[in-house]
């Protein structure tokens, strides 16, 4: 009886964790001419700048450090009334007034650590990946 499923070419190369790796290129050697335009495609994909763990940067928001700070005013509240039992009345200007402080903190500090990553980055710092 003839075969009416189409075999596949290559095993499927799925580990453990249920990733599929994928085989590198298996056919040809590039000549010079196709390493040079694969070379210029990659430099002009360039994007945005990346951290040391390989994820994009992304620039400083105000949202963002706002997020950060709620988080953290959150839990110092937290900690205040659940483990240290003072009264929520109490905690809550010293809340506001920790936003008030935070919020600019952390975006200033985000600027900074942005640009410096920048600066290290068109120093030449990304040749070392």
């Amino acid at each position: 009886m003839a075969q009416t499923k189409k075999k596949r070419n290559s095993k499927h190369r799925g580990n453990a964790a249920g990733i599929v790796e994928t085989r590198g290129r298996t056919g040809r050697p590039l000549n010079e001419r196709e390493q040079k335009k694969n070379k210029a495609a990659s430099a002009s994909r360039g994007g945005s700048p990346r951290s040391a763990s390989g994820r994009p940067m992304r620039e400083p928001s105000w949202r963002s450090a706002a997020t950060r700070s709620m988080v953290a005013v959150v839990i110092f509240v937290a900690v205040l009334t659940l483990l240290l039992k003072v009264p929520i009345n109490s905690t809550l200007p010293v809340a506001a007034l920790m936003l008030v402080f935070y919020i600019p903190l952390s975006y200033f500090t985000d600027r900074w650590l942005y640009r410096r990553r920048l600066a290290k980055d068109a120093a030449g710092g990304k040749g070392k990946r």
